[in-house]
């Protein structure tokens, strides 16, 4: 072995008790959610543990270790000299906010999710067979959904739609939409609520979770949900408009399905494709946000891919030129990046 550097050691060893002592907190975290704690303190007073578990009818005890290690790690605040735990204004955007940008539940629900099957994760990873979405935990289902949804309640009506070449006004007078990877529904139904002359179709092989999308919308009048795989639309309707939101990167045969939605789009129709950010090198995307999508992929999206045919692996981190090639290789002749987020990007294909 090479002798070891103690200073360099004892950072990594450092930072490895740290980030356990995140993972953990990553699940007290969840409970925390799931039982109604945070909110508890989502008024920002400061209590103490026995009087937040009054309220949020946990056990007082247990609660009293709990938030100390949510302190530990900067989740909750803990005043000394009283006793007492609060959360401060960014500690409930970002705990205790439901609607809030900033909130991470969704993030902390999938991450409780993969842990649930990881000799699953395990045998996969080993063998490289492939794992099916619908084989994941429910957990992954809701929270991806409550993941996602933030990000484009602040930006898919204001920014992203706005910054494709005339689509706004093709939906405003009324168009198609196919919401294609739609989840359980969340972008389908913001589409369907401010574009009312315009009819939105919501596609997803996932059979759960179309059913949650169509009792999230049963109030709304110009939207369908159908489960159907990306590839199977049907060609008797043609769409104005049709978007994969962060989606394209899990499908087994990614050009294939890019191809099929070119042949459902109306002569001047418009793919949208949302996808998480990321450069086209490796190394541009050895940041915590990458290490995020980099995790996701490997257990999430790639399995994904390689459950489907073709099975092209594609991940979470592809970059803006490797998905316009697969744009490209599906026919389309123009493919622009139309405008990003810090953690998106926003492409648009044109023939």
């Amino acid at each position: 072995m090479a002798e070891l550097n103690m200073d360099k050691l004892q950072e990594l060893a450092g930072k490895v008790v740290g980030d356990a002592s995140s993972a953990l907190s990553i699940l007290l975290a969840y409970m925390g959610d799931q039982t109604g704690v945070y909110r508890a303190m989502a008024d920002g007073d400061w209590r103490t543990a026995k009087e937040i578990a009054a309220i949020a009818d946990v056990d007082a005890r247990y609660l009293q270790d709990m938030l100390s290690a949510n302190a530990a790690n900067g989740y909750v605040t803990y005043d000394a000299d009283t006793e007492q735990f609060y959360l401060t204004p960014e500690q409930v955007a970002i705990f205790a906010t439901e609607d809030s940008l900033a909130n991470m539940h969704g993030l902390l629900q999938i991450i409780v999710a993969q842990y649930t099957s990881y000799e699953t994760a395990m045998d996969v990873f080993k063998t490289g067979k492939g794992r099916p979405w619908g084989e994941h935990h429910s957990c992954q289902f809701c929270g991806t959904d409550r993941f996602f949804r933030p990000g484009y309640e602040a930006n898919l009506i204001e920014n992203w739609i706005p910054a494709l070449s005339g689509v706004k006004e093709k939906l405003e007078a009324g168009g198609n939409i196919a919401d294609i990877g739609c989840g359980h529904g969340s972008s389908s139904v913001m589409m369907a609520e401010t574009f009312p002359n315009s009819k939105i179709y919501g596609y997803d092989i996932h059979g759960p979770s179309i059913d949650d999308a169509r009792e999230k919308s049963a109030h709304i009048d110009n939207i369908h949900f159908e489960t159907v795989g990306a590839s199977d639309i049907d060609l008797d309707k043609a769409y104005d408009l049709a978007c994969m939101f962060d989606s394209l990167h899990d499908m087994g045969d990614p050009v294939g399905v890019a191809r099929h939605i070119r042949k459902i789009l109306k002569p001047g129709g418009t793919l949208m494709v949302v996808e998480p950010m990321a450069g086209d090198k490796t190394e541009d995307n050895l940041h915590p946000l990458g290490g995020v999508f980099y995790a996701a992929s490997t257990l999430i999206c790639l399995p994904n891919s390689r459950s489907q045919d073709v099975g092209l692996c594609l991940g979470a981190q592809a970059g803006p030129k490797r998905l316009s090639q697969v744009l490209h290789d599906a026919g389309f002749s123009s493919v622009r990046v139309a405008t990003t987020t810090p953690t998106n990007i926003i492409l648009e294909a044109t023939n």
